[in-house]
């Protein structure tokens, strides 16, 4: 990976993880805007100060590392978020279950035992499942990002008339 890569591909990484880590903003994800703007940050920091255009394939690069990257990051932030969330989503399960009369014995305890142990299963789950959607769709948004930050060619520049021809004497 060149030198010139790695700073966008770090900010690209942490666009993604973080954005799709957090409980609300999270929701997103639902179509993909974390993951594919991860990829899309990258191409935009990649071409930022180039005179040239970014190649399609330099773009993909870009989307498919931030996209690893992100997921890393998603589990590294899950962590704490889970740590914080998790009092209050066994609150919110305890109070349905107390408020559900019909719930058979064996749900009401598989729900109880879900969520004990929701934490460090959740987030490993998490992980796999955003470096898969990570690896796919930050690398479309790469190569959308390529597409998109391009900059235009400017015009060529008129051509001039042509002078008349000279009589020939």
């Amino acid at each position: 990976m060149s030198p010139t890569l790695l700073q966008p591909v770090l900010f690209g990484g942490l666009f993604m993880g973080v954005l799709s880590a957090l409980p609300i903003i999270s929701l997103g994800n639902c179509c993909c805007l974390w993951v594919m703007g991860g990829g899309m940050v990258t191409s935009y920091l990649t071409q930022h100060g180039r005179t040239e255009p970014m190649q399609l394939g330099e773009g993909a690069l870009g989307g498919f590392l931030a996209g690893v990257l992100g997921a890393v990051v998603y589990a590294v932030v899950s962590i704490p978020v889970q740590l914080v969330t998790a009092p209050i989503q066994r609150g919110l399960l305890e109070g349905w279950l107390n408020s559900a009369a019909d719930v058979p014995p064996e749900a009401r305890e598989m729900l109880e035992r879900f969520g004990d142990s929701s934490g460090v299963v959740g987030v490993l789950v998490g992980f796999l499942f955003m470096l898969m959607v990570g690896m796919i769709f930050t690398t479309v948004g790469g190569l959308l990002g390529a597409l998109v930050f391009r900059p235009t060619q400017p015009a060529a520049p008129p051509v001039p008339p042509l002078p008349p021809p000279q009589p020939q004497t």
